[in-house]
């Protein structure tokens, strides 16, 4: 993991997520899931790209139950895309970098 990508939990979420000035790439993931590690590359190289213009997150569902549970995450890796404080987008499992690129576009 790149040292831009901001570990945030269930405690700092509202803080560094919904209050941020920029837009925030939230990914929801844990440990044990391949696909949530299979996808971090992608998410690593994106940030490079895109991480002046916006956030990029993570948060372990396994530690912090909360805010998972508020947008109804129901599988990992979701990433969800915060912009003013609402949901801006959502992608759920493992996408190709063209997918996440137009919806960071989009976002953006």
């Amino acid at each position: 993991m790149t040292d831009k990508i901001i570990e945030i939990d269930d405690d700092g979420f509202e803080e560094k997520v919904l209050n941020s000035e920029k837009p925030v790439m939230v990914d929801f993931w844990a440990p044990w899931c391949g696909p949530c590690k299979a996808i971090a590359p992608t998410v690593e190289a994106l940030e490079k790209t895109y991480g002046d213009q916006m956030t990029f997150a993570k948060i372990n569902v396994d530690e912090n139950p909360l805010s998972p549970s508020k947008y109804g995450v129901q599988a990992i890796p979701t990433l969800i895309f915060f912009k003013n404080g609402e949901i801006a987008d959502q992608i759920t499992g493992m996408v190709a970098k063209e997918k996440l690129e137009q919806t960071i576009k989009k976002v953006l």
